[in-house]
């Protein structure tokens, strides 16, 4: 009969109950030995009777990790210089005839004389490998029941039979949740404590302890080293893909190596390590990967960032080939811009302050462009020109076009205020969008190339910004761009034929997101629409005094005062009797 008792290791002195076993080596034994056994203060042993009974006992104190788990039991530990084995090892040393416990100490070459490290202790012809702290990692079979359980109950009723304790080493402990010997444990949460030094002594018997010796920090390095370096050399020679699977694939023989030597060598190589370093050289590669790639994205966009958003810069730089410099046909939609009455505003600043307003005036107005995935074509004094659908194609392009508009208009109104406080006069703009095919790429001479757009469709949005001060709006659109971009609520302007084009267009101011109208405007374009009507039927006396009533109402809407003017004209030279509307325009 084995009996166990335990230690305890508190700082109180007189905690020492029943008697203890005779130690497994005496005080002095490891004299001149730095060993870190686990020192005790106390203990709680048998009473002194039962004790003399038995053949022998041992302590069956845990040694759980810091997270709670029992992943080791301290073979031995010490009192008062004498040390005491496990139960596992008194259970062992009796089912082996009661071998002498002894300790082993590694020699030969490469051991250092100052070592003095216990790694392991010899039952008979076996051994049971220890760290330093002289603790022994359990083999765990699997989850609670890997070794037969029989009641004790049953035992002591007589329903249990002979031959299931036959020949067998019995534990006596308890599983009941209320008798606190319940652990946790790598493989299960919950684990009766009895079953752990079941698995402990199997492994002592088996001889399938896994073993930890100090030349495993040798082995750590060795290993550290030879991945490092190979990583090292590898991975920037790869694609950011195959980087990472060369590094996935390096990971997954690390891991199978530690694994095979840990079934078939019983050796524990430390994982954590090897696995952190894998992840470093990984991570330090992709971030310098990363930094070499942003240099040379803001060289890229040093180089055209000006003219094209960042943010394009950046998907072109991922798909360079997607991108094509030669002419093609696209539709595209294209914006100008030009500042009303520049020349009076020029000849009252010195140069030195023209430069700066425009410069104050195109900066925010390019952000606008960029910001909606725009490509600035060219200034052109105080124009600007601006295309969406190249270099990369936008889906989206003529609603994209619309809100750079109204937010250049919204940006320049912010500006304003700005200007006054410098003295600087106050800038009015014109925007004219047109969407339709358009020949985009790299045109120019042998002297100079420019990325930019050429075609019908062009000349139409250049047209249409000039006739913003005809209709006294800031932008107009064609019906194309506004059929493109029915996210907008538009006011119709009129049906014109600009010069240089045969073919009508109906043009259109937007006036604002669709569903941001208030129930004042939604009357109004109403009315004006039934007016619209009335103007185009040649209905003259009831389409005056409609847009007179509009004008009343919006006294500041120029448009109306412009149909006033027309209906008036018309009176007096009235139109041809095929006349669909279309007012012709004779200059740009």
């Amino acid at each position: 009969m084995v009996l166990g008792y335990y230690f305890r290791h508190d700082d109180d002195r007189d905690g020492r109950v029943g008697v203890l076993p005779e130690p497994s080596f005496i005080e002095g034994s490891f004299k001149g030995k730095d060993i870190a056994f686990m020192e005790a203060t106390g203990f709680g042993g048998n009473l002194a009777a039962l004790q003399q009974a038995a053949t022998a006992a041992g302590h069956f104190n845990p040694d759980p990790d810091e997270d709670g788990i029992s992943r080791r039991v301290p073979m031995v530990m010490s009192l008062d210089g004498n040390i005491y084995e496990a139960l596992s090892v008194a259970v062992s040393r009796v089912a082996m005839d009661k071998p002498k416990l002894q300790a082993g100490f590694a020699e030969g070459l490469g051991v250092g004389k100052k070592y003095a490290g216990l790694e392991w202790l010899q039952l008979g012809d076996l051994r049971i490998p220890v760290d330093a702290r002289a603790t022994t990692l359990i083999p765990y079979r699997g989850l609670q029941g890997s070794f037969p359980y029989v009641s004790a109950t049953d035992v002591l009723n007589g329903k249990a039979g002979r031959e299931a304790l036959k020949g067998r080493i019995v534990l006596v402990g308890t599983t009941a949740p209320g008798l606190m010997d319940l652990r946790a444990t790598p493989v299960q949460n919950v684990y009766a404590g009895v079953e752990i030094h079941a698995n402990l002594i199997a492994g002592i018997l088996d001889q399938n302890i896994k073993q930890r010796p100090a030349y495993t920090l040798g082995a750590e390095f060795v290993l550290l080293l030879l991945t490092g370096l190979l990583l090292a050399f590898l991975m920037p020679a790869l694609s950011p893909f195959w980087a990472t699977v060369s590094a996935f694939v390096v990971l997954a023989l690390y891991v199978t190596f530690n694994l095979v030597i840990w079934q078939s060598a019983d050796l524990v190589l430390p994982l954590a390590s090897g696995l952190l370093l894998i992840a470093v050289i990984y991570v330090l590669n992709m971030t310098y990967g990363f930094f070499i790639e942003s240099r040379g994205k803001r060289q890229l966009t040093g180089l055209f960032g000006q003219y094209v958003p960042p943010e394009l810069v950046d998907e072109m730089a991922k798909d360079p080939e997607a991108i094509s410099l030669e002419g093609e046909s696209r539709e595209m939609t294209v914006l100008f811009s030009d500042v009303r009455g520049f020349t009076s505003i020029s000849e009252g600043l010195d140069p030195k302050q023209l430069t700066q307003l425009m410069n104050e005036f195109l900066t925010p107005m390019t952000h606008v462009i960029h910001d909606n995935r725009g490509t600035i074509d060219k200034y052109m004094g105080d124009a600007i020109m601006a295309f969406w659908g190249a270099p990369l194609k936008d889906p989206q392009h003529a609603t994209h076009a619309v809100r750079a508009g109204m937010q250049m208009l919204a940006s320049l109104n912010s500006l304003q205020a700005q200007f006054k406080a410098r003295g600087w006069p106050e800038i009015k703009i014109g925007v004219g969008l047109n969407t339709g095919l358009m020949t985009v790429g790299n045109m120019g001479s042998a002297f100079r190339m420019a990325y930019t757009v050429m075609g019908d469709a062009v000349n139409l949005g250049s047209r249409l910004e000039g006739l913003t001060k005809n209709y006294g709006v800031q932008m107009i659109v064609s019906e194309f761009t506004r059929e493109k971009a029915p996210e907008y609520i538009y006011r119709e302007l009129d049906i014109v034929r600009v010069k240089g084009k045969d073919k009508p267009v109906v043009i259109y101011e937007p006036v604002c997101a669709v569903g941001e109208e208030d129930k004042s405007l939604q009357d109004e374009l109403k009315l004006y629409r039934e007016t619209l009507k009335l103007y185009r039927a040649q209905n003259w006396d009831l389409a005056e005094m409609q847009f007179i009533n509009l004008q009343q109402m919006h006294p500041q809407r120029q448009l109306y005062a412009m149909y006033i003017e027309r209906i008036a004209h018309y009176r007096q030279n009235p139109p041809d009797a095929g006349w669909d509307g279309v007012f012709t325009f004779q200059t740009k």
